[in-house]
């Protein structure tokens, strides 16, 4: 008999499809989003020039946040049910069903990614693999926003959808160092009631 196996973002697709509307409901607009994170978000769109990246974009909101931040912004998701309820909610951007392993994009064409917690589900040992395909599609002096889940020690947590992991900031900054990046500022934020975040701007 033939042996099959599921591949991780086989399982991040299935467990978000399945939950695509409690998400959507409880996430998917900006009235969610911490007012630290989008003063962040925002002064790091208004420093590009190009086109930018909201690579796994949920429902869209942070794409159309981005947009009105001033660069042309599109946005990628492995979930379909996400991308259609952004493409219904905001017609006027641009999303596709995509995977961060193989970006549709030419090398060194994108102002800039961000990937605002869509990188909390790659295992420690596979990250390396967006982030190279981050580097090579970010052209020289571009920037990358990444957000996730802040902790003392790298590893997994509990998370509502499916198994996530936490990085410790020297450790995470690491590897975007290796994938050929440099670090320009960390930031973290902590507060009663829910998980510490990171947020680490780097540059191509």
């Amino acid at each position: 008999m033939e042996s099959t196996s599921t591949q991780p973002g086989d399982i991040v697709r299935e467990s978000y499809s399945a939950r695509s509307q409690e998400y959507t409901d409880l996430l998917g607009s900006m009235t969610s989003t911490h007012p630290s994170d989008r003063a962040l978000v925002s002064s790091w769109a208004a420093a590009l020039t190009g086109p930018v990246l909201d690579a796994g974009c949920g429902p869209g909101q942070w794409t159309d946040f981005l947009a009105e931040c001033g660069p042309a912004a599109s946005g990628i998701d492995l979930v379909p049910e996400f991308v259609g309820r952004a493409r219904m909610q905001y017609p006027n951007r641009s999303f596709d069903v995509g995977s961060f392993e193989a970006l549709d994009a030419a090398p060194e064409s994108l102002g800039g990614v961000l990937a605002w917690y869509s990188l909390i589900h790659h295992r420690p040992q596979d990250i390396q693999t967006p982030l190279a395909e981050f580097a090579r599609v970010i052209r020289p002096g571009g920037g990358l926003l990444v957000g996730f889940f802040e902790g003392a020690t790298a590893g997994t947590f509990d998370h509502a959808v499916t198994t996530a992991y936490r990085w410790p900031m020297a450790e995470l900054s690491r590897e975007l160092v290796t994938a050929g990046f440099e670090v320009i500022e960390t930031h973290t934020r902590t507060g009663s009631g829910y998980r510490p975040h990171g947020a680490i701007t780097a540059r191509r």
